[in-house]
């Protein structure tokens, strides 16, 4: 495993559970509004953390915490993940993993095993729109749609959430994602920050007005829509 950072606890990150969050190193996307830009583009792996240290951690933790958040990155493209999350497991902790959809055979794997309790899946835009919100031409999106499907059968607890940017979404954009996800669990927006650490500068939040309109178009078709971080 290439883990670049480690939030030993958290609140926020995993629902309903005190937590703690991993984050792996390397993306197969290239989102201009990425957060995690070292992550993502040549990541340092001179400050990695090893598995054994986590490990040794959360055995220290037991009965303190409950769950752990495996982000990035994107974990799906570690190739010892599986391995990872049994020994996480067996330490008797539930395991929530971060994804952007592009792996769904992998994904479904992990959960049919019963190695993952919850999933958040970014939706990064509607299906006309992904290829340039990923910083990808031509980007193939059936892989995300297969994602899609699967989570919204019920395998594993799950939601969709989005990050909208006012350079690349706008409310008719929302609505579209809305039809595509229509019978989901549940769904969050949440406002673009900039963290000093992207891949392209000189994008911004959208307004709060739109915000709520945004929240409201995705209400037409999913039961439990939220905003977070707002």
């Amino acid at each position: 495993m290439k883990i670049n950072g480690f939030q030993k606890l958290t609140l926020l990150d995993y629902p309903g559970k005190v937590g703690c969050t991993l984050f792996t190193a390397g993306c197969n996307l290239r989102c201009p509004f990425c957060h995690n830009a070292s992550l993502v583009i040549n990541p340092d792996m001179s400050h990695g953390i090893s598995t054994e240290e986590i490990l040794d951690y959360l055995k220290k933790r037991q009965g303190i915490l409950e769950g752990v958040c495996i982000s990035g990155g994107e974990p799906l493209l570690q190739p010892d993940i599986k391995d990872f999350m049994k020994q996480i497991k067996e330490l008797g902790y539930a395991v929530k993993l971060d994804t952007n959809g592009c792996f769904p055979e992998k994904l479904m794997d992990l959960v049919n095993s019963g190695l993952i309790d919850y999933v958040a899946m970014d939706i990064k835009n509607c299906k006309n729109k992904y290829g340039l919100t990923v910083g990808i031409e031509n980007f193939d999106i059936t892989p995300i749609e297969k994602s899609v499907e699967f989570l919204k059968e019920g395998h594993v607890d799950y939601e969709f959430r989005t990050t909208v940017v006012k350079e690349l979404h706008n409310a008719d954009d929302i609505q579209d994602i809305g039809v595509w996800l229509k019978g989901a669990t549940r769904c969050f927006v949440q406002n673009f920050v900039d963290s000093g650490e992207l891949i392209q500068n000189g994008l911004n939040p959208v307004d709060s007005a739109v915000l709520e309109e945004m929240k409201s178009k995705l209400n037409e078709n999913i039961g439990q829509v939220e905003l977070r971080g707002v």
